[in-house]
């Protein structure tokens, strides 16, 4: 028991690393001692619990967030937030688990081959956790370089799960350090550090080019006015003193998630309040719902859309949301769980469907964007039209639930994003964190948490398609193989 509560800790530090704290020392220190641990399991089953009690440490802190969603569903009692979070750490814990048994059940009593396998393993298991039964993909371990020097760069060339399997490194490294294996610990270590050096941002785009003009409005609207009625006139007020006058440039502007509640496909004169807001040479972006009828001329069910609304108030290009929020945006099982009193976090009682996947939109003189609705930037090597391009990625989000914890995580996953696929990536949601990202991951600018404005900027360059842009997470199951044979080949030379 002793080993196992260890195993907890352990986990509960290495989630330190993530965003807000981005104590990513602890992090790397948390893998030395899971290593450790693993090593002197006694058995295939004491390191599959010593791994999956380290998971469920760093899934109940990393997720805390969740518990606050459940504060806004009043159908719901709060206390029951903590347990949706104990019990999808529960779940999750399997992914580590699997990792450490994996790297256990074939290391052969050599920590070397320990540390390289239980790498390789983490890379394939945090895959299959943004995968499996739809996919969780939040906050996998290699997000927790955000803000270290150079070393996020190597997403572009290997993509996050690699950069998980780096944090594994670095922890195994650091164990054969402290038991004073000098060269090996070296070994692993220096080309961590030589990363650093090495993909340091290279900037993008000079200062005189000519770039689109964009305005990000971010009005502070909580979560527990957002969909009241009563406060329906005074959120829209917000919105459109926020997006100010148009003037002589033309302006993209670009709002949250769901920041209408109106049915824009269906009602004309929402869309020309809308259009009264911008110049004739405007665009604006905007989250809203569209609605799904049936033949019976009832609405049965509905998509989590971004509008593109024109000066003369005409819908142009739209995207749906493919990435849906299990419990958030439909309920599965929906006859049974509704008999028994659950229901959907959001409201309404409209289950949401999928659009069809990424897909760029054409908005003429501001470019080409590929579209992820809040929750969807998340999943790594889903994020983009590979076969269309786009200049940049919008990621409308609605993160007033999220609590304290989870604005700075999605920000973070969103600036991998950004490094992955050599575009910047633009946030608009309305209590923070909206930002703009360069496509080298820097935060050229943001709003904070809690605070209500607006963003001018032109929208920074794209470069180049990195490796990762033209070949997805095939690189990272690269990496793995490599990660394996270099194992076998340690293996065999110590036998």
């Amino acid at each position: 028991m002793k080993f196992l509560g260890l195993s907890l800790i352990a986990g509960l530090v290495s989630a330190l690393g993530f965003a807000p704290l981005h104590l990513w020392p602890l992090t790397i220190l948390a893998f030395a001692a899971l290593v450790w641990l693993v090593e002197a399991a006694p058995s295939l089953r004491s390191a599959l619990a010593r791994g999956w009690w380290f998971g469920v440490g760093q899934f109940v802190l990393g997720l805390n967030w969740i518990a606050t969603a459940f504060t806004y569903q009043a159908a719901m009692p709060a206390w029951l937030g903590w347990v949706a979070v104990v019990l999808l750490a529960l779940y999750l814990a399997i992914y580590p688990a699997a990792a450490a048994g994996l790297a256990w059940r074939w290391h052969k009593g050599n920590r070397i081959v320990l540390i390289l396998l239980l790498a390789a393993a983490w890379i394939v298991t945090e895959w299959m956790r943004g995968t499996l039964f739809t996919g969780f993909a939040w906050n996998p371990v290699g997000v927790a370089w955000v803000g270290v020097a150079g070393v996020p760069g190597l997403a572009a060339y290997l993509g996050t799960y690699a950069l998980g399997g780096l944090v594994v490194l670095a922890g195994g490294a650091v164990s054969l350090l402290a038991g004073r294996r000098w060269l090996p610990g070296a070994v692993i270590a220096a080309p961590i550090l030589a990363s650093a050096l090495l993909f340091l941002p290279p900037g993008v785009g000079g200062p005189g080019d000519a770039r689109p003009q964009l305005r990000i409005v971010q009005p502070n609207i909580g979560q527990q006015n957002k969909w009241d009625p009563r406060y329906e006139e005074e959120n829209f007020r917000r919105l459109a003193a926020l997006s100010g006058r148009p003037g002589v440039t033309p302006r993209l502007l670009l709002w949250p998630e769901a920041a209408t509640p109106d049915y824009l496909s269906i009602e004309p004169a929402a869309r020309r309040r809308l259009a009264a807001l911008l110049g004739p040479d405007d665009l604006l972006l905007l989250g809203g719902v569209e609605l799904v009828f049936g033949r019976d001329g009832y609405s049965e069910a509905a998509f989590n859309s971004v509008y593109t609304i024109r000066p003369d108030g005409r819908l142009g290009d739209r995207y749906d949301k493919a990435h849906l929020v299990p419990y958030g945006e439909y309920l599965p099982m929906r006859p049974i769980l509704s008999a028994i009193g659950l229901t959907r976090l959001a409201p309404g009682d409209l289950d949401f469907l999928g659009g069809p996947g990424p897909r760029t939109l054409d908005l003429g003189r501001f470019g080409r964007a590929g579209v992820q609705v809040c929750y969807e930037i998340i999943f790594s090597g889903q994020v983009v039209d590979r076969a269309d391009r786009p200049d940049f990625i919008f990621n409308p989000s609605n993160d007033a639930w999220f609590g304290a914890w989870g604005p700075p995580q999605h920000l973070a996953q969103a600036r991998l994003r950004a490094i992955e696929e050599g575009l910047p990536v633009v946030r608009a949601t309305p209590t923070g964190i909206s930002a703009v990202i360069r496509a080298d991951g820097v935060v050229e600018q943001s709003l904070a948490l809690g605070e209500a404005g607006a963003i001018d900027t032109p929208l920074p360059h794209a470069l180049a398609p990195p490796p990762f842009a033209r070949l997805g997470n095939i690189l990272a199951f690269a990496f793995a193989l490599l990660l394996v044979a270099a194992a076998i080949a340690v293996g065999r030379k110590t036998r």
